[in-house]
C-alpha cells in the first residue's frame, strides 16, 4: 500500500482554489459546517466521514479523517468500531480499504 501524502494533497488543493476560488470557498464552508458541532458531535460526524472514506475507497478522506477523529478525541477503540460499521456497509473492498486507516493510524502514533 501506497503511503499517502496528506501534505501534498493539501499543497494541491490549495493550487485548486487559485483556479476555482468559489468552488473551493465553498466546499471549505460546506465542510466546516458539516463537521462542526450539533446534534452529534464534531467527533461523531468525523468517525462517520471515515467510515463514508473507507466505503467509497478514497485513501487521502481515510487518512485525513483518522487523523481529524483523533484531533476530534476519539479514541482507536471508536475508529476501530466505525471501520467495522463501514466494512459493513462497504463490504470485501471496504476491508481492504479499512486497513489504510489502521495504518494511519499507526502513523499517528509516531
Amino acid at each position: 500500500m501506497a503511503k499517502v501524502d496528506l501534505n501534498e494533497m493539501y499543497t494541491n488543493l490549495s493550487k485548486m482554489g487559485q483556479g476555482i476560488p468559489s468552488v473551493m470557498k465553498a466546499f471549505e464552508e460546506l465542510h466546516s459546517s458539516a463537521v462542526g458541532n450539533g446534534a452529534l458531535s464534531a467527533k461523531e460526524k468525523e468517525l462517520i466521514a471515515l467510515g463514508i472514506g473507507v466505503a467509497v475507497h478514497c485513501s487521502y478522506c481515510i487518512a485525513d479523517h483518522v487523523n481529524s477523529c483523533l484531533k476530534a478525541g476519539a479514541t482507536r477503540e471508536e475508529i476501530i468500531e466505525a471501520l467495522g460499521v463501514a466494512i459493513l456497509m462497504g463490504g470485501g473492498p471496504a476491508a481492504a480499504y479499512a486497513t489504510e486507516a489502521i495504518q494511519a493510524l499507526e502513523n499517528a502514533g509516531k
